[in-house]
Order: structure tokens, then C-alpha cells, then sequence
């Protein structure tokens, strides 16, 4: 695994068209030579209160290989903002993580089908209607006694893999469309505090290590951020696919160096701020995988770094997948 930090690349940062409210001072940049593992099977827990948005879960990696980093809902650093999932993307003979992040449109994440609305392009899952936010009941596990906002739609299935990179041998090839190219100039903004502590929570837990799960992860997704444990915290059913590599712990120490070239349209895959850094702790927090039914509930710390569905038609959210 290489991390990635460059002042050079950090100052080139601060003027990009992806820009943030409040630029992290030492960003950490993440590439790997393996690619992750595929998404795991999960249920998606109950909407924990009106205005919380669903935000998928994915592989992040450390210095013992790839943990999951659980689907939770989280609630909107402000109104009217939607979150761009993150995403794994093969770029210069190595895997970026690009990170998620909150902005009044969703872009590019890889087109990957995380489910839940995520179903590789743009978000289906909900909408927000004169400040409030609405929910899909057809992707989503929400009833009326947890929020009157809601609203029934169709969501197209889309592709039928577990896949949970872009690019490279065994990638999804999708590219970002026209509107994906243009919020990638709108304005960005970085993981909530909340978001940032529920990786480092996942990175310290070392069920979540595929080394360990698999690719069965003890917790694949959580009522809120932070939950590893009791009925808040949702056990994945079932691996997404054979792990192979991935769950291969890589030879010594991470080098740090310059950030190569990124995908066109891709977002930068920058680490949240103010968390661990890198020399086995999370070395990438993401700026944040899989889709699911309603769903139940369900892990000793390795050191790691920080940074990452098709939908039934009808009434309840299928499982992902």
C-alpha cells in the first residue's frame, strides 16, 4: 500500500474545482495494489428519525488490508445537501479511494451499485421537499411511524454485481455522464465529525478486517454512526464474493509520495481531517455499499489507515445483495 501526501499536491488542492469549506491541513491520499473485496450481503436498519440520509458502506484500507466501514444513517451537515458515496477507482497501475462527500447534487461514485438508491448513478433513495427530506419506501426501510415523508417510486435495477471498484481488470466501466462532470466543479463538503469517528470506529474493530470476516463483515450496517455493537449494529449475511488478495496484508510500512493523475470527472480522494494518521491507524476517513431489505442487528483493534443496489420494485428495500 502506498499513502500518499504532498504539500505540492495539497496546495493544488486548495484551488481544484472540488473544493471544501474547510481544506484538510494534512490530507492523506490512499492507493493499493489490491483491488478490494466485493460488496457484502446487508439489510439496511430502521430510519432512526426524520432528516437522517442513508449512506452505504465500503471497503477503506489500513496497514492490516481492507476493513468495512459500515452503511449507517447520518444526518446532513445542512439542508438541502445529498452525499456522493466513495469509491475505489483503478488509475496508474494502482487503486485510488475517492472519497465521499456532501453537496446539493450527487456525482460520480465509480457506478457502483450500492443500493439503497445508490444504484450506480445519482441517488433514487430520497429527495428534499421545503427543507425536509422524503424517503422512497421502495428502497428504503421506513415506515410511517418513523417519518410521514414518504413517498413511493420505481427504481430501475442496476447493474447486477457486487463489484465495488471502477477500472482495472474485474472493474465496472462506467464514466462519468455529463451531469456527474458538472458537479464535480460545485462546491464540496467533507464528512461530518460523526462520519469521520464511525470509520475509526470500524478501523478498531478487527472483525470488520477481511483478513479476519472474509468478507463477511461482523457489523455491515449500523442505526448511527458509531454503532459496532448490540441491536443497533446489523450483521452482513453473507460475503459478496471470494476475497482472495484482498484480504492479503501487505509487506512493510506504506511509502509517502506526490498523488498520481486522477480519473476524469473522479472526485479527490482526500482524508478527513482531525483522525488518525497514517503508521497503523485509519489513514484515510472518508469524505464514505451494498443493498439491502429492512433489516436486525448483529467485534479487537488492529492499526490501520484511513481512507468506502439494486432495488425491488415493490414495498421493501432489497436485500444487498
Amino acid at each position: 500500500m502506498r499513502l500518499l501526501r504532498s504539500s505540492a499536491f495539497l496546495a493544488a488542492l486548495a484551488f481544484a474545482p472540488l473544493t471544501l469549506p474547510q481544506p484538510a491541513s494534512a490530507a492523506v491520499f490512499v492507493s493499493v495494489q489490491i483491488a478490494p473485496p466485493a460488496l457484502p450481503v446487508y439489510v439496511q436498519p430502521p430510519l432512526p428519525a426524520p432528516g437522517y440520509i442513508w449512506t452505504p458502506g465500503y471497503w477503506a484500507y489500513a496497514d492490516a488490508g481492507y476493513y468495512w466501514v459500515p452503511g449507517t444513517w447520518v444526518l446532513a451537515p445542512q439542508p438541502g445537501l445529498l452525499w456522493t458515496p466513495a469509491y475505489w477507482g483503478w488509475n496508474g497501475g494502482v487503486y485510488l479511494f475517492h472519497a465521499g462527500y456532501w453537496g446539493p447534487h450527487v456525482g460520480f461514485y465509480g457506478g457502483i451499485n450500492y443500493g439503497f438508491g445508490y444504484g450506480g448513478v445519482g441517488y433514487l433513495g430520497g429527495r428534499w421537499d421545503h427543507g425536509e427530506f422524503a424517503y422512497n419506501r421502495t428502497v428504503n426501510n421506513v415506515t410511517i411511524t418513523n417519518t410521514h415523508n414518504i413517498y413511493n417510486q420505481r427504481v430501475p435495477a442496476g447493474p447486477a454485481s457486487r463489484v465495488s471498484f471502477n477500472g482495472g481488470a474485474g472493474g465496472l466501466a462506467a464514466r462519468p455522464t455529463p451531469a456527474e462532470e458538472a458537479v464535480a466543479h460545485e462546491r464540496h463538503i467533507e464528512p461530518t465529525a460523526l462520519q469521520a469517528h464511525h470509520q475509526e470506529a470500524a478501523a478498531a474493530n478487527r472483525a470488520q478486517f477481511a483478513s479476519v470476516n472474509h468478507g463477511r463483515p461482523a457489523v455491515g450496517a449500523s442505526a448511527q454512526p458509531g454503532v459496532m455493537s448490540g441491536r443497533g449494529a446489523v450483521p452482513a449475511r453473507a460475503a459478496g464474493g471470494p476475497v482472495g488478495n484482498a484480504a492479503r496484508v501487505p509487506g512493510p510500512h506504506p511509502t509517502v509520495g506526490a498523488a498520481g493523475p486522477r480519473p476524469t470527472g473522479a472526485q479527490h480522494a482526500a482524508v478527513m481531517p482531525n483522525g488518525p494518521r497514517a503508521g497503523g491507524r485509519p489513514a484515510a476517513v472518508p469524505h464514505a455499499a451494498a443493498q439491502g431489505r429492512p433489516a436486525p442487528r448483529p467485534a479487537a483493534p488492529p492499526r490501520a489507515a484511513r481512507p468506502t443496489a439494486a432495488p425491488h420494485p415493490a414495498g421493501r428495500p432489497e436485500e444487498r445483495r
